[in-house]
């Protein structure tokens, strides 16, 4: 198996819906122009409240890609 050398980026994606779908929104924004993504992390979580309800998830992570040689 090859060595692999990883960069990190900071992304933070956001929803109505959910975390998971805030998580896959950055995710899937990331892939138009990031290739070899390989895991991600969650750095933080947090949402905005609107008349005493939440309004939207916004969702921060990492995550890692394979460098090409």
């Amino acid at each position: 198996m090859p060595d692999h050398v990883y960069k990190k980026i900071e992304l933070t994606g956001s929803s109505t819906v959910g975390i998971q779908d805030a998580i896959e929104n950055a995710i899937n924004k990331a892939a138009k122009t990031i290739h070899d993504m390989r895991w991600f992390e969650v750095i933080e979580t947090r949402g905005h409240i609107d008349d005493g309800k939440v309004a939207h998830w916004q969702v921060t992570i990492k995550i890692g890609f394979s460098l090409k040689d």
